[in-house]
This record gives C-alpha cells, sequence and structure tokens, in this order.
C-alpha cells in the first residue's frame, strides 16, 4: 500500500460518485490526510442493491480524517452541478482537486441497447464530465496545484473493444477526450489526466455485472485510490497522462500487489481496453474464424460427432436433470468458428433439459458466439465466461441475465469435464 503523506491536507476535491467504491476509496485516502471533500453524488435515500448514501460516506471521511460536505448531484443535471461547485467554495473557499469518476454501463450491442441507455451513458460519462469540468475549471485555475482526473481508459481503437458494447466504449473514450483536449487547452494552469485500472476492481456495481464470485477475479478499491493520490500529489506539470495503476505503483516503488487482491494468489481479470500480450494471437485467429462463422450450416452431424466440443456437449447432456431446468429456464444457442463450428444448443427450459449439435429445439434466450477453442476451455474451467466477454473473445445476445446464471453453472460441469 501506498503511504499518506499529508501532501492533501486542507485541500478540496470535489469527487463525483462518491458515495459508494472507487469515488468513495479515493476520498477516504484523501481524508487521511486532511482533506475536504465534497461528495457529488446522487444517493441520499438508501438504494435496495446498492450500498451507502452520500451521508454515509461523509461519517466515513470525517472518521478518516478529513472535513466532508455531502451535496445531492445528479451529472446530468447542469443546475445541480453548479449548485454543489458553489456550496463547495463557499464552505471551503476554493476548489483544488475534481475528480470525474460518476458513470453509468451497459455492456450490450447496438440492436439491444435501449434508447434510455444510449442517453444515459452519454449524459453521465460525456456530457456530466464536461460539464463539471466546466463549473469547476474556474476556480480549479485559482489553486497553487489543481488536478483534473477523469476515471476513464486510454483510447484503444482496436474494433473488438467497441463491437460488443458500441455505446458504453463512445462514452467513456469521450471522458479520455475531455482529458486530451483540456490538458492541452489548460497546460500550464490545470493538470488533467486519466485513470484506469489494470485489472478488474471489486465494487458493488462489478457484482451486479458478473454475480457471485467474481470478487476473486478482482482487486480492492485501494489500488485505484493510492494510484489516484499519487497522480494528485504531483505538480501540475504532470498532465495529458493516460495512466494504468499497477503501472505507475510499480514506478513508485510498490511491489506487493497482493495486497490488493480480494483473493491473493487467484487470476485477475483484465479490466476493458486493455491488451493482453498473450492474447494477440487469439485476437487475430478469432477475427479469422468470425468470418467463417456464417458457414456453421455446412458442417454435418457426422463433422460434429467427434472432437472436444462434441466430448463436451456428451458431457453437458449427461449431467442434465430437472432441478438444473427448474432454476434456469433458458435456451442457449452457441454460434461456434473453427474446428467443429457451427450451431449447437443447451436447452435448459423443456422437460429435463437436452444438449447438442444443431438448432434448439426452442427460441433461444440467449445466443453467444465464440471460437470452438475458446468454448472448450469457458467449459472446462480454463477461461471465465466473464473475461471471455471483456477480452471480446465472446460475443452475447439476448438474456444477460441468464448469460450470467450459465456462468455460475459451469462451476458443475467443469468438474466432469
Amino acid at each position: 500500500m501506498l503511504p499518506n503523506t499529508g501532501k492533501l491536507a486542507g485541500c478540496t476535491l470535489f469527487i463525483t460518485g462518491a458515495s459508494r467504491g472507487i469515488g468513495k476509496a479515493i476520498a477516504l485516502k484523501a481524508a487521511r490526510d486532511g482533506a475536504n471533500i465534497v461528495i457529488a453524488a446522487k444517493t441520499a435515500e438508501p438504494h435496495p442493491k446498492l450500498p451507502g448514501t452520500i451521508y454515509t460516506a461523509a461519517e466515513e471521511i470525517e472518521a478518516a480524517g478529513g472535513r466532508a460536505l455531502p451535496c445531492i448531484v445528479n451529472v446530468r443535471q447542469e443546475e445541480q452541478i453548479i449548485s454543489a461547485v458553489e456550496k463547495a467554495v463557499k464552505t471551503f473557499g476554493g476548489i483544488d482537486i475534481l475528480v470525474n469518476n460518476a458513470s453509468a454501463i451497459s455492456l450490450t450491442g447496438t440492436l439491444e441497447t435501449e434508447t434510455k441507455k444510449v442517453n444515459l451513458m452519454m449524459d453521465v460519462n460525456v456530457r456530466g464530465t464536461y460539464l463539471t469540468s466546466k463549473a469547476c475549471l474556474p476556480y480549479l485555475r485559482k489553486s497553487k496545484n489543481p488536478h483534473i482526473l477523469n476515471l476513464s481508459p486510454p483510447m484503444n481503437m482496436k474494433p473488438m473493444w467497441f463491437k460488443n458494447h458500441c455505446a458504453y466504449t463512445i462514452s467513456k473514450y469521450g471522458m479520455s477526450m475531455c482529458v486530451l483536449g483540456m490538458a492541452e487547452e489548460f497546460k500550464g494552469e490545470v493538470a488533467v489526466n486519466a485513470l484506469w485500472p489494470k485489472t478488474a476492481i471489486h465494487t458493488a456495481a462489478m457484482d451486479m455485472l458478473g454475480g457471485s464470485g467474481i470478487e476473486k477475479q478482482c482487486r480492492k478499491t485501494d489500488i485505484i485510490a493510492d494510484a489516484a493520490y499519487c497522480i494528485l500529489t504531483k505538480p501540475k506539470s504532470f498532465t495529458g497522462n493516460f495512466i494504468i495503476d499497477e503501472v505507475l505503483l510499480r514506478e513508485e516503488g510498490v511491489k506487493d500487489f497482493d495486497v490488493y487482491a480480494i483473493a491473493p494468489g487467484h487470476p485477475l481479470m483484465a479490466d476493458f481496453f486493455l491488451d493482453a500480450e498473450t492474447d494477440m494471437t487469439a485476437t487475430k485467429s478469432e477475427s479469422h474464424g468470425a468470418s467463417q462463422a456464417s458457414d456453421g450450416a455446412k458442417v454435418n452431424k457426422e463433422s460434429a460427432s467427434a472432437g472436444p466440443v462434441a466430448e463436451t456437449f456428451r458431457v453437458i447432456q449427461g449431467e442434465l436433470n430437472k432441478e438444473m431446468v427448474k432454476s434456469t429456464q433458458g435456451v442457449f444457442q452457441f454460434e461456434l468458428s473453427g474446428d467443429e463450428g457451427g450451431t449447437w444448443y443447451l436447452d435448459l427450459k423443456t422437460s429435463s433439459g437436452s444438449a447438442g449439435f444443431g438448432k434448439p429445439p426452442a427460441a433461444a434466450d440467449v445466443v453467444m458466439s465464440m471460437s470452438s477453442g475458446d468454448f472448450v476451455k469457458m467449459f472446462t474451467g480454463k477461461l471465465k465466461p466473464t473475461m471471455a466477454f471483456i477480452s471480446g473473445k465472446l460475443r452475447i445476445k439476448g438474456n444477460m441475465a441468464l448469460a450470467v446464471k450459465l456462468e455460475k453453472m459451469l462451476t458443475q460441469f467443469n468438474a466432469k469435464l
């Protein structure tokens, strides 16, 4: 862990989305120096699924040694942003640091993403970041060492990072474009940087996206808080950077990263938008395989009767039972490319269930497209579905909740395969 140095004592941080998760972790790290924290977030009343409110966060910040100003702010509402900024200046005398952390996510394809979800992501991620920065900048320019820090990724323009969740990618890259533009526009006056995690970070939102057990593949929010602290205590000449948490902390001398792991020693899931060097060949071969997916209908049952995919489905068929069907109630269709490519299915909706080659006996609730090699890895426990999806190896259309259910069921199949 990176020790506190006291450099943020008396500084005022305006943090969006600071009632929980990464935003709150950054706030608590600064509070230990004796900083003033403006908690600019929506949650004033307890949420049924997500922990914490702006008031519970304020209590934690003050217990850690900081001063807190909880403000009800929906960054989609410009007047709420401006009001909170004015309260911050009146209460603390100015603003030294802005952390644009508030973000919305929907990991859905173009046809599956409702317009209201598109609007939400664009309004919160891009417009909210832009307008909050605009409102804070007049006061930041008066600070001795002002910083804007956006929680957004380096802009990796490989198509794989767009194809499965185009709207989300556009919205996050919009935040990164704010860094590019404002860092240059306010060079010498205000530092503007982006911070992104190398691995998945365990938050309540990640639990909702990944389901039970996902936390073992994640790091704690502490690693982002430490990296943010390191950036925000640098001089304002440190600007225009797209920083990966682990890379920066290694440069700062941190050697033990197990302290940040939820389950030390457990394999970690890479975050969105970052290429794993070892996956480059797989990415290239998969893009080639995708062009062959439409040829699935040409594969006959005889050619699909032997090999690892066929063996996987044979084992699955033997494990199916009425209880599994009752608890799942879903039909899964797999469009596989490469060896044993074609259409395969897993019916967990009718009778005692069935699995095999060809179209499912009932309409599919979820369609999963991937290479046959990755399919086998997924069902034998060598590739986590969440990781496959995030890295672009798995494309999902249809009911995402059912897709999460399948991931939980895979543990039952892994032992037999």
